[in-house]
């Protein structure tokens, strides 16, 4: 691959997570990740590795309605058969029992990701909060 399709691959991958999530297509979500993946700043300690991690998304995921996840900034850097990736998320949730409100998180997703034969997986996923969580948005409908 030349280092243009490098970067639109490894962008590609973010793209994919959040259709995924949305989608609540949960084996083409994991497709996105390496078995040993990494993934902190979701809860208080690190969840190491696919399954833990996967256990612990789906009850999160299916505590809120439809979510839309949005995209963007995506920063691309490739070394080798190594990636690091910074994208900014804006993800509105759905709260159940509550039709009147929506939950709006601001945030950007750091990943580091490797290449493998099946393509680009993460291997390091961290979500930085950028507006404290105890200022999330709630609007009304």
């Amino acid at each position: 691959m030349t280092a243009i399709e490098d970067r639109l691959a490894v962008g590609d991958v973010i793209i994919k997570y959040a259709d995924s999530v949305d989608l609540l297509d949960y084996d083409r979500y994991a497709s996105c990740f390496a078995d040993d993946v990494v993934v902190t700043g979701f809860t208080t300690e690190p969840i190491v590795g696919l399954p833990t991690y996967m256990a612990w998304l789906r009850p999160a995921r299916d505590r809120f309605g439809r979510t839309q996840h949005l995209i963007g900034n995506i920063q691309v850097t490739v070394d080798g058969d190594t990636a690091h990736m910074r994208s900014y998320v804006q993800a509105t949730h759905e709260v159940p029992g509550d039709p009147d409100h929506l939950l709006t998180l601001w945030a950007a997703y750091v990943d580091d990701l490797v290449r493998t034969a099946d393509g680009w997986k993460i291997n390091r996923h961290h979500i930085e909060r950028l507006i404290d969580a105890k200022r999330i948005a709630i609007t009304k409908r």
